[in-house]
């Protein structure tokens, strides 16, 4: 049950699902989600000889995990670190921390962990697209590296150079930054895990969650988990298979689709001067201008629609147009591969940790910004797991708190994208 249209199920080496779950087992912790966060809060488990399992709605890599650009990022997509810190307190200072030190989490666990993603840890640029973003960019730099973030701000010349395209005043690099092919990330992390001794259940997807006296029961369509705590690591995919699985999360957060494209093979000239260090890049509008080199010589990019009707053919002429004018020497590509997934945003662009009853942890929202993110909140979640308290985690928990009108913000959400374009037109102090 792959996104059968993206690069990366096309590219990525095929491997055997795991069998479903069709028993009733015990285990320490349960794990609900087989992306990211999953695997690596099991893998953070595993080394402190926890006995783990894990299930999956679909086969590993199915959602948000193995459907993204690839991008490694360690800022959050519209919130400040002083915003999170005053909003949070210590519990911000700790995650603000751990998301500046989120990419070169990501890029050592791949190197420890021995695993193949066409991992590249060269930067990632956020280019300004007006004067105003290039001092919000002055600020970013200050902010991140106040936090231990290695980051610098780039000039004019220097954007141009390192982007091949004038359109941009400067920016901020995240020298730790980089990309990966997320799809063969998601498999490798899953692979260790298995080989850690961990259970693995795909194409299982969870129907109830509910404690009976001090143990939590996990019903599946064949089989039940029982256990001592759980972790629900299903992000904006919480009610895609059982709408009751867990509806306040699901309403806490509003669902967003994007697109993600990939070009055909370009040659090695246009290769030399467009990104020419092969850096991941994405912009400061809010219809965000991102993209990056796959190890085949595509470029990835990708946008968002107002209305979804014939999103595919629409897309390959907008975001064509767009890499055209950025890049008047590639012409307007051809786009061999346009696939699409679901983020889970929030008003304040910030994520939401939850811990609703003892023994039960969740998180939600990532608000594009999910890949650094999730595998660092692995080793959180463990500690959480594994009774640290709360007020040492590097992650702020609130109560949930679910949108009203959800359905209603579900179906209006695309539309701010319109007011987003406006924004992106207007200059900032």
């Amino acid at each position: 049950m792959q996104n059968s249209n993206s690069l990366w199920s096309n590219v990525t080496k095929k491997r055997v699902p795991h069998a479903p779950l069709k028993e009733e087992l015990e285990t320490d912790i349960a794990i609900i989600g087989g992306g990211f966060t999953g695997l690596s809060t099991a893998l953070h488990l595993l080394n402190e000889g926890q006995k783990v399992s894990i299930i999956e709605a679909a086969e590993i890599g199915f959602g948000a995990s193995g459907r993204n650009s690839g991008q490694v990022i360690p800022t959050m997509s519209g919130t400040e670190p002083d915003a999170i810190i005053k909003k949070h307190g210590k519990a911000g200072l700790r995650f603000a921390k751990l998301i500046a030190n989120s990419a070169q989490y990501l890029f050592d666990i791949v190197k420890d962990e021995n695993i193949a993603c066409e991992a590249k840890q060269n930067g990632w640029f956020q280019p300004a697209h007006t004067p105003g973003r290039l001092n919000l960019s002055k600020k970013r730099v200050e902010a991140w590296s106040k936090l231990g973030g290695n980051v610098s701000l780039l000039n004019a010349k220097e954007s141009a150079d390192l982007i091949g395209s004038d359109q941009w005043y400067g920016g901020l690099l995240c020298h730790s930054g980089g990309h990966i092919n997320p799809l063969a990330l998601v498999h490798g992390l899953a692979a260790n895990v298995k080989k850690q001794g961990g259970q693995l259940f795909e194409n299982t997807p969870a129907l109830t969650l509910n404690k009976v006296k001090s143990k939590w029961h996990i019903k599946t369509a064949e089989g039940l988990i029982i256990a001592n705590k759980v972790m629900l690591a299903t992000n904006a995919y919480t009610d895609q298979f059982e709408r009751n699985l867990s509806p306040k999360q699901s309403r806490s957060i509003i669902p967003v689709v994007t697109y993600q494209m990939a070009t055909e093979p370009l040659n090695k000239a246009l290769r030399e001067t467009i990104l020419p260090e092969d850096h991941a890049v994405s912009d400061t509008r809010g219809d965000l201008r991102f993209f990056r080199w796959d190890a085949r010589n595509r470029l990835i990019t990708g946008g968002a629609l107002i209305n979804q009707r014939d999103a595919e053919t629409r897309l390959k002429d907008i975001i064509g147009e767009r890499l055209n004018q950025t890049f008047p020497n590639l012409g307007k590509p051809k786009f061999d591969y346009v696939w699409s997934g679901r983020i889970g945003m929030t008003a304040d662009r910030m994520p939401r940790f939850y811990n609703p009853e003892p023994g039960l942890w969740s998180w939600t929202a990532c608000n594009g910004r999910g890949v650094a993110l999730s595998i660092s909140l692995g080793n959180a979640f463990a500690k959480a797991l594994t009774g640290t308290p709360i007020d040492e985690l590097p992650i702020p928990i609130t109560p949930i708190r679910p949108y009203p009108l959800h359905s209603v913000g579900t179906e209006v959400a695309p539309k701010l994208l319109a007011y987003y374009r406006w924004r992106d037109n207007r200059e900032v102090a």
